[in-house]
């Protein structure tokens, strides 16, 4: 069964490419493509935190080993049965393993409650994710995104949205926050979508048969 896009998906294109002149053009390229659902919270933030400063290539291949050794769902009670040692065969450093087992204590002690997420501002679950060693600001923006589908997420600190924002509006010259934060006001309240579109502007359009 194909997974549904954000119910919101639809409105947000069309508001974007009305308001923004680059997005006019990129949307259309993958229109038959959507931000699809994450797994439940506990995967979605380890899988950040494996991907945390690493390239795309090397994150795919942890993340790949770990769902291995998990079969497919790693609880917070599997995590905390495993020995330290053995997440780190799965090539991930010391201190993302102690950021992990962290984060299963979280889940495991109920020190977080993600059913209360759904009805947080964006802010307030950022302020308690970053609470969590190994959780900072784009982590948790990752976790509104993908996981909470939130609309208007904008992951400034993000390489990838900062890379396509200069390669699409400043011909390649270096951006800066500030501007990069000029450009998505024509995207409020959407900027989750006008992200998901960047991002993918980034990778090669797969054809259909």
């Amino acid at each position: 069964m194909t997974a549904l896009p954000p119910h919101y998906w639809e409105e947000a294109k069309a508001h974007l490419m009305k308001r923004d002149r680059i997005l006019r053009k990129l949307i259309p390229a993958y229109a038959q493509e959507s931000l699809h659902p994450s797994p439940e919270p506990f995967t979605t933030l380890v899988r950040s935190i494996v991907a945390q400063q690493v390239s795309q290539k090397t994150a795919k291949k942890v993340w790949q080993r770990f769902l291995t050794r998990f079969q497919h769902q790693a609880t917070p009670q599997d995590v905390l049965a495993v020995e330290l040692e053995e997440l780190r065969q799965l090539g991930l450093p010391k201190r993302k393993v102690e950021y992990i087992i962290d984060l299963a204590q979280h889940f495991d002690q109920e020190k977080v409650d993600p059913n209360a997420w759904q009805e947080m501002e964006d802010e307030a679950i950022i302020k308690e994710l970053c609470a969590i060693r190994g959780i900072g600001r784009w982590t948790a923006e990752m976790f509104l995104i993908f996981n909470l589908r939130r609309s208007d997420v904008l992951p400034l600190d993000d390489a990838g949205l900062i890379r396509a924002i200069s390669q699409h509006y400043f011909s390649g010259e270096p951006v800066s926050r500030f501007e990069a934060r000029e450009v998505a006001q024509a995207w409020t309240p959407w900027c989750t979508v006008a992200t998901w579109y960047l991002w993918r502007s980034l990778e090669p359009v797969v054809e259909s048969d």
